[in-house]
């Protein structure tokens, strides 16, 4: 089992923290530091305010060395694609092709409010997503000194020399997850390298593998070429003491976590991971709450990482 860290920055976190975090998790051997891609707290004040994604990466990328890095997810209706490719290849470049992205419709709507962005209707957002998605990848693939142009309904690309190219011929891997039973296993299926599922049991986690196994069966995709992951909540301690003050730390209730995270002891979080396994993931990304308790990680690298 592939694990990385996941982080949310929007609920207060400098760039500072996030730049220690990412270090211990280079240094505990995860896979990966990811983080969220909002402009806006979901509870809390979120001091000192938000930072954004693909600058804080950027800075990552030149102050790490192993670890991969990305979002989780990315919206699309912060950016316009053709400056998202460029932007992602960039980062790409300075951290030595160690960047995955994840772009997803977009969902928050106060935050796009409080910071002026169009928030469309739900079938808009999702048109404009998989535009998105056609045109960062044609962009990315297009062979050096050959040109790229779109004809879609909400983005038009012309005769654009598709640069700067990212380090792998095909780009960076794109993530692209969520619950939808049809739409949303079909742009994985057509466009990803990676479909993810969060914040869901073992058996609604399984049940939206099996929908993007068909939808890469319908385009004619291999299924297996697929990486199948979900995201979890994590609260791990040494006994059930230090479970339930990470849980208060973070302002949730135990039983509540446990119905859909990781939660317990080393030992309880490596059997609920073991069941995640069992309906096929292959990647836990791991949502690290509490920036500030370094031990947390530290635990979770002793004694849980050796042991998946």
């Amino acid at each position: 089992m592939d694990l990385r860290i996941f982080t949310e920055p929007q609920q207060g976190a400098s760039y500072d923290e996030l730049l220690t975090v990412a270090r211990r998790t280079e240094e505990c051997g995860f896979s990966a530091f990811f983080r969220s891609d909002h402009y806006l707290a979901m509870g809390g004040d979120g001091l000192p305010g938000p930072t954004d994604s693909w600058v804080t990466l950027a800075g990552l990328a030149r102050e790490t060395s192993t670890i991969r890095l990305g979002t989780l997810v990315s919206s699309a209706t912060f950016r316009h694609p053709g400056p998202l490719a460029i932007s992602v290849a960039q980062v790409d470049a300075m951290s030595g092709g160690r960047v995955d992205l994840g772009l997803g419709a977009g969902w928050f709507e106060e935050e796009h409010a409080a910071y002026g962005l169009p928030f469309p209707d739900t079938k808009e957002r999702f048109d404009r997503f998989e535009e998105q998605l056609a045109v960062i990848t044609g962009l990315w693939r297009t062979p050096v000194g050959e040109r790229f142009s779109f004809d879609g309904e909400h983005y038009t690309v012309t005769d654009s020399p598709a640069l700067p190219k990212p380090m792998a011929p095909d780009g960076p891997p794109i993530i692209v997850g969520g619950h939808g039973k049809r739409r949303t296993p079909r742009l994985a299926a057509t466009y990803a390298a990676e479909f993810n599922v969060g914040f869901s049991s073992a058996d609604v986690v399984g049940a939206q593998f099996v929908r993007a196994q068909e939808a890469c069966d319908t385009v004619g995709r291999a299924a297996d070429t697929l990486v199948y992951s979900a995201a979890l909540t994590v609260c791990c301690g040494r006994d059930e003491a230090e479970v339930r003050r990470r849980a208060e730390a973070i302002g949730r209730d135990v039983d509540d976590l446990r119905a859909s995270g990781i939660v317990g002891t080393p030992a309880e979080c490596v059997e609920t991971i073991g069941r995640y396994a069992s309906v096929g993931t292959g990647r836990l990304y791991l949502q690290v709450l509490d920036l500030a308790d370094l031990d947390h990680l530290d635990l979770l690298a002793a004694e849980v990482l050796p042991r998946v």
